[in-house]
């Protein structure tokens, strides 16, 4: 499929038509939508879901959104988001890479960086990751080849 890196998660998405906006393409609040959708799978998969979360007292929250818009998806499209755990310093911050292609034509029609933080759900401060997550997500970590 030429993903821009080995080993990516995957979530499969169709564009359904309340995903399209005035201009007859899926509207870019959608494609943040799926990011999350992407993100929380590949969490829930490590082990890390919300009774965990919710247990743990944690959650890593998004600080920042980077998306690069590469092509527009259409009512009907078959596509599939790809996530790498890219980045982080077992402390507090963690970045993921996103791409979303269309596999009937092989069109990236995004590539994605999104940086999170850990929080204390309690206080929605920033607080260390626990153990949980360095074990939940250190496997994950693409390491650089």
């Amino acid at each position: 499929m030429g993903w821009d890196r080995a080993t990516p998660f995957i979530i499969d998405l169709q564009v359904g038509a309340e995903d399209i906006d005035g201009l007859g393409h899926a509207n870019n609040a959608v494609y943040v939508t799926w990011l999350e959708r992407c993100a929380w799978r590949h969490s829930q998969r490590l082990g890390l879901d919300l009774v965990e979360y919710r247990r743990l007292d944690r959650a890593m929250a998004v600080v920042r959104h980077e998306i690069d818009y590469l092509a527009a998806a259409y009512e009907g499209d078959e596509l599939q988001l790809a996530t790498w755990i890219v980045d982080w310093d077992q402390r507090l911050k963690m970045t993921r890479h996103f791409q979303l292609k269309r596999p009937s034509d092989n069109t990236t029609l995004l590539r994605a960086q999104t940086t999170f933080v850990c929080i204390e759900l309690s206080t929605g401060k920033p607080k260390r990751m626990p153990a949980e997550f360095i074990e939940g997500y250190g496997p994950a970590l693409q390491v650089p080849s």
